[in-house]
């Protein structure tokens, strides 16, 4: 603010009013910003050289003119206007008081400076002396920094990936497009919140702590290192993303910034390689099987034998000795024997990657509906059935009443002569690797099927789930293909099969399933 102030005779000796003056003739022609005068009518009486050659003219070129000479429109026209209004009303506009304005050089150029003006009254006349500080340097650096926030605004605003900023405490700060779509909710519905509202359990729960521990130990977890998470919608749902969180001090305080990049479709893309590459593996093996029992050169000699062994039966049995007639019963047996194992072979063919598709199925359910087709069995061998709640899946029904069927079927099967066979069936969860439940395979069921049966030794392990491969000879029915059949079954669900056993103490057989499939479209 500059004062109005009245020149009286100085108390100073001529002497002394000629040095004073020259020091001020000095400071002001040395003065870096410009120092203009004029008289009330607006008529230029000093420049000093700074102002002259901020508005780009030599002093004599513009001492003389009215001041307006270098304003651009609209106040080139209008400052006579405000010169009269204020002589007539003293109402200041800019007098005492200073402002951003526009000049006008002698190229036309127009550029930005601070004014500030002081009215001086000397014996004779009224005179207004205006301070010119030519800020062009710090507009285009203000324009540039507004330039470069608007750039980087632009990038995080359109950025595919989400960027989300949360203050030491977890609060939500700024939250991109992007980021508030991968989660579900509109931006203004998170800005604010805990970031905790992002996470499933139990990082949602834990988070605040891992917050604390950092602060107090520096100690990071995921800042600086990166890691993949699992976020939640708003909607319940989760999905999977890499998460790269940095840290940055402003002004006292510390910001971290989330970088959000959502890979859903690639670890659909894993599990399903890694169950390509496992059933891969499995196949190779029993192509080279199926392709021998099954090939023409085993089916046409059966049918012949059945052919000719039929018609002999039916047209020559009375006629032959006792002993004949034994060798034709013995050959038919055998026939229908080989029989079976074709029929066996042709459902554990059936169960292929492109079966029926995978919905909801209640494994507790299919078990019942098990039991209940197995309840003759059950009843002739007093077999217990103990067994505790099994989870729903996603799963292609039929190959799970398949699964269970052959399990329970053989743990009846293979029992020991004189006790009665205890057959304990529960589920246990499983997760492949910890925070991770988001996509197809991240979450497994165990179920397991326990009898005290006969048992084997381990040392055959790999044998009993390869087909045909039977431990007992021909003491007991079957063709040894249920194990590979449950194989089958349980790797097309993204787990497996093995089991625990001890020679005449019995058999832990354990199934692992996944709890979610990938679309198969």
């Amino acid at each position: 603010m500059f004062n109005k102030s009245t020149l009286e005779d100085s108390p100073y000796s001529q002497d002394q009013q000629a040095d004073h003056q020259s020091r001020l003739k000095a400071i002001i022609e040395t003065a870096i910003d410009g120092i203009i005068t004029i008289d009330s009518r607006g008529i230029i009486e000093t420049v000093n050289p700074a102002a002259a050659r901020i508005f780009g003219y030599q002093p004599q070129e513009i001492i003389g003119q009215n001041i307006k000479i270098l304003m651009p429109e609209p106040d080139h026209s209008q400052h006579d206007g405000y010169m009269q209004n204020y002589l007539r009303t003293g109402e200041a506009k800019i007098i005492g008081k200073g402002r951003e304005v526009k000049g006008k050089k002698k190229d036309g150029t127009i550029f930005p400076f601070l004014l500030s003006i002081s009215e001086v009254q000397l014996k004779d006349k009224l005179i207004f002396t205006g301070i010119v500080h030519d800020i062009t340097g710090l507009k285009r650096a203000e324009t540039a920094l507004l330039e470069s926030e608007n750039k980087i605004n632009s990038i995080i605003q359109t950025a595919v990936d989400g960027i989300i900023t949360i203050d030491s405490r977890g609060i939500i700060e700024m939250v991109n497009p992007s980021a508030a779509k991968q989660f579900g909710y509109a931006p203004e519905e998170i800005i604010g919140q805990s970031i905790n509202l992002l996470m499933p359990e139990p990082d949602s729960s834990r988070h605040d702590g891992y917050m604390e521990r950092y602060h107090q130990t520096g100690v990071p977890r995921i800042i600086g290192i990166g890691r993949e998470v699992t976020g939640l919608r708003k909607d319940g749902s989760v999905f999977p993303f890499f998460l790269s969180v940095s840290q940055v001090e402003l002004e006292g305080r510390r910001v971290y910034t989330g970088f959000v990049h959502d890979i859903t479709r690639q670890k659909i893309n894993e599990e399903r390689l890694r169950r390509y590459a496992a059933e891969l593996e499995r196949s190779n093996r029993e192509l080279q099987d199926f392709a021998y029992v099954s090939s023409h050169d085993l089916q046409e000699p059966l049918r012949k034998i059945q052919a000719f062994g039929d018609r002999l039966k039916t047209r020559e049995y009375n006629q032959l000795s006792e002993q004949g007639r034994d060798y034709v019963d013995r050959m038919l047996n055998a026939a229908s024997r080989m029989q079976v194992l074709i029929n066996d072979l042709l459902s554990f063919s059936r169960v292929t990657s492109k079966s029926k598709p995978f919905v909801k199925v209640d494994l507790d359910q299919v078990l019942t509906e098990v039991l209940s087709d197995l309840e003759i069995a059950i009843a002739q061998s007093r077999a217990e059935i103990i067994r505790s709640p099994l989870p729903t899946i996603e799963a292609e029904p039929t190959q799970m009443r398949q699964l269970f069927q052959n399990l329970v079927s053989n743990a009846i099967k293979f029992r020991k002569e004189g006790e009665n066979p205890i057959i304990n069936i529960y589920a246990k969860s499983l997760q492949r690797q910890a925070h991770l439940i988001a996509t197809p395979g991240d979450e497994l069921t165990e179920i397991y099927v326990e009898d005290n049966g006969i048992g084997f030794d381990e040392k055959y392990l790999d044998r009993i789930f390869n087909i045909f491969q039977r431990l007992e000879g021909q003491k007991y029915e079957g063709s040894g293909v249920g194990l590979a059949i449950c194989r089958k079954i349980a790797i097309r669900h993204g787990g497996d099969i093995t089991a625990r056993s001890q020679p005449g103490v019995g058999t832990r057989f354990i199934v692992t399933l996944a709890l979610k499939q990938p679309n198969e479209s």
